[in-house]
């Protein structure tokens, strides 16, 4: 009875920090989504496309640049106990190694500029955005692993209230109301400036960011411990390169159809795919919560009995949405994507929605390697979706389409889910329980599928199928569901 009370109050205090962390994560992708309208509603799919292309390679060179190290100051942090050795060797570290691609992208300015296929002088935004988003990426993980999350999330929401009003006011004030604009702003506002505001939003955004999280530059000491650094990046590059796989599961897809089929196609298919940003909201304030958390508790006496639980509710969660998401479709996109010539590819989103599901049942498993310091392992994972993802894409979106592409990202993302399962269960065996998470996942996938072949705009029946789901779910998780709510 202690033990089971034990684990409630535990999963009290992970749900808490994930809330207080989730807030930083869903509020900034909140307004990012309400910002997909206007995109697309003054973009054409072809500009969205570069779009696209700025922002997968803006992620691409945050995990190169990062090289695992955020994670490895989480894992060393935790458990060491010099913390400023810790925090100082991390940030002189990524410090060094920011200023080297520094010098090394002026040099070859023109090479990376070719690489990425952008005008110059979007390239030089993506580049000083890089340079300062990974310059603060220790002091972040530092407020995170020492438990200081208002001041987290202030940043964090300023952040995105920045990007967001630039936005509002270059692409729809500007446009709307000219009185609003400076006579210069408004001999210059061409369709080519509008790509450019919303690039140099982020570049103001990310400066601010900097600015205020310099203090933290000057609190460490110079102490560089080079053999600390090297079990850091022992246990973080692996990571770095299944974060750069990730990255090739996400995006490679985008750039492909660019490629074998059109620009427009790329930027329609693109924008749908921002539909899923629900279940990504969800599964990113699930991360930075249970991130830091499944480290402090690893040494808990009821570690393992936690995971399997937390697994258990994060399942009934994402196949909720999942559910949601997919029998009001319509509804969602007559708002959030207005534009008619992106609704072609409509039908990704149940797909990429799935997938995405199936990628953070994939993170809650990747614990095994994490806290086992087999985070090679994780690399192998990673790098077999990658391979799924390049053959599949390569070989059949010329012949099949652009459905393909959301096939690959399914077949990737559940088959890295499933070798982590079964690997997990030699290295770190956590007891969860594969029969409740695959009953969730099997109602919400059928109802899912029922809604959108047979009963699509039939908002009758779908309310009716999620009132099934919600029931089921409080029938047979009633008793835990008011444990957890009347314990304080």
């Amino acid at each position: 009875m202690q033990e089971t009370l034990s684990l409630l109050s535990t999963l009290k205090r992970f749900f808490q920090d994930t809330i207080i962390y989730g807030i930083a994560t869903v509020v900034p992708r909140l307004l990012n989504f309400v910002l997909v309208p206007l995109h697309t509603d003054v973009l054409g799919t072809k500009d969205y496309s570069i779009n696209t292309t700025f922002y997968v390679w803006a992620a691409f060179f945050n995990v190169l640049l990062t090289y695992g190290m955020e994670t490895s100051f989480f894992r060393f942090f935790s458990r060491a106990e010099d913390k400023k050795s810790v925090f100082s060797t991390a940030f002189i570290a990524l410090t060094t190694t920011t200023l080297l691609f520094f010098g090394v992208g002026m040099v070859f300015q023109d090479s990376f500029i070719r690489l990425v296929d952008l005008d110059p002088f979007f390239f030089n935004i993506l580049f000083s955005v890089l340079i300062l988003d990974t310059l603060v990426v220790v002091p972040f993980a530092y407020l995170r692993a020492t438990n200081r999350p208002i001041r987290f999330a202030s940043i964090k929401l300023l952040n995105i209230f920045i990007v967001f009003a630039i936005n509002i006011y270059f692409l729809w004030i500007v446009p709307k109301f000219p009185a609003f604009a400076p006579q210069y702003i408004l001999d210059h506002f061409t369709q080519k400036d509008i790509l450019g505001y919303i690039f140099l939003a982020n570049l103001a955004a990310s400066g601010v960011t900097f600015l205020l999280l310099l203090p933290y530059f000057f609190k460490t000491k110079i102490q560089f411990s080079f053999s600390l650094f090297k079990q850091m990046w022992k246990y973080g590059w692996p990571i770095m390169l299944a974060g750069i796989s990730f990255i090739i599961n996400e995006n490679l897809d985008k750039l492909l159809l660019k490629d074998i089929l059109s620009e427009e196609i790329m930027g329609a298919y693109s924008g749908c795919y921002k539909l899923a940003v629900f279940m990504m909201i969800f599964i990113q304030a699930f991360r930075m919560g249970a991130e830091p958390f499944f480290f402090n508790h690893a040494k808990e006496k009821n570690a393992k009995l936690t995971y399997a639980k937390i697994l258990d509710y994060f399942v009934i969660c994402g196949s909720l949405i999942l559910l949601v998401l997919v029998s009001f479709i319509d509804i969602f996109k007559q708002y959030l994507i207005r534009n008619e010539d992106y609704w072609m590819a409509m039908s990704i989103v149940p797909v990429i929605l799935l997938a995405n599901l199936f990628l953070g049942i994939y993170h809650n498993l990747s614990i095994w390697y994490k806290l086992t310091d087999k985070t090679r392992m994780g690399m192998y994972i990673s790098l077999f979706g990658a391979l799924v993802t390049i053959v599949l894409n390569i070989t059949l979106i010329g012949k099949f389409g652009f459905m393909v592409a959301a096939w690959a990202t399914l077949a990737a993302y559940g088959s890295m889910m499933l070798i982590s399962y079964f690997f997990g269960r030699k290295y770190y065996h956590v007891p969860y329980n594969v029969k409740k998470i695959g009953f969730y996942l099997l109602i919400s996938v059928a109802l899912s599928a029922v809604s959108f072949i047979y009963f699509r705009q039939n908002y009758i029946v779908a309310a009716l199928f999620v009132l099934i789901f919600v029931g089921i779910t409080y029938f047979k998780e009633q008793e835990d569901i008011k444990k957890i709510l009347k314990r304080s």
